[in-house]
C-alpha cells in the first residue's frame, strides 16, 4: 500500500513537471510573439512622418525607399534641363536666367554647347527676329541597370515666327550622376557628357 502510494506521488510530481515545463515553453512563445510584433509595430511607426499642415491638423505621410524614387527623379531633372535650356524668348535677360538655371543641373558639355550657339549667333538672330522658342518632351529613355545612367531624350521644338510655325525633331543623349541636393538641383543629379544627336525640321506651318 505505501509502495503504490508512492509511486502515485511520483507520477503526480512528473505530471507537475511536466506540466511546469509545457507552461514555460507556452509563456516563453507568448513573449517572443509579443517582443516580435512589437518589433514590427516599432518598424511600421518609422515609416511614418507627422506632417503640421499650416499648424493647424496633423497629417501622417508614408516614406519610401529612395531607390524606389530614383528612377522618377532622373528623368525629371533630365526634363527640367531640357525645359529650362531649349525655352528661349526674345529677351536677353530671360535667355540668360533660363540658361543659369540649366547650368545647375548639367557640367561642362551643355556649357560648351551653349558657348557654340552662342558663337554662331543662334542667341541674336532670336532677340533680333522676335522668335519664340519653346520644347516639348515626348519621352526620356534611360537605363538604371549600369551607373553612370545614360539617358536619351525625344523631343519637339516649337520655334514660333511672326509668320510662321516651325516644328523640329531634337534628339539627346547624356549621362547621368548622382550629386548633391540643393534648392537648385532638387533632384540631385548632374548631367555629363550632353550631346544633341538630332536637331531638324520636320514641319512648318504658315501663320
Amino acid at each position: 500500500m505505501e509502495f503504490k502510494t508512492l509511486r502515485n506521488i511520483e507520477n503526480s510530481f512528473r505530471q507537475i513537471r511536466l506540466f511546469t515545463f509545457v507552461f514555460a515553453l507556452l509563456c516563453f512563445g507568448v513573449v517572443g510573439l509579443v517582443v516580435v510584433k512589437s518589433y514590427q509595430f516599432a518598424e511600421e511607426q518609422r515609416q511614418k512622418i507627422y506632417v503640421l499642415d499650416n499648424g493647424k491638423s496633423l497629417m501622417v505621410a508614408l516614406s519610401q525607399d529612395m531607390s524606389i524614387n530614383r528612377p522618377v527623379e532622373a528623368r525629371e531633372h533630365v526634363r527640367r534641363f531640357h525645359e529650362l535650356f531649349f525655352t528661349i524668348a526674345p529677351d536677353k535677360n530671360a535667355i540668360e536666367s533660363n540658361i543659369k538655371r540649366a547650368f545647375n543641373l548639367a557640367d561642362q558639355s551643355a556649357f560648351n554647347y551653349y558657348k557654340d550657339l552662342q558663337e554662331k549667333g543662334y542667341y541674336n538672330r532670336i532677340i533680333s527676329g522676335n522668335i519664340q522658342q519653346r520644347i516639348e518632351v515626348d519621352s526620356i529613355v534611360a537605363n538604371f541597370n549600369s551607373y553612370p545612367y545614360d539617358v536619351r531624350t525625344y523631343a519637339r521644338q516649337f520655334i514660333i515666327r511672326s509668320s510662321n510655325l516651325t516644328i523640329r525633331n531634337l534628339i539627346t543623349d547624356c549621362s547621368l550622376v548622382n550629386s548633391v541636393r540643393s534648392d537648385s538641383n532638387p533632384q540631385g543629379f548632374t548631367i555629363e557628357k550632353f550631346n544633341v544627336v538630332e536637331n531638324r525640321d520636320i514641319e512648318t506651318v504658315e501663320r
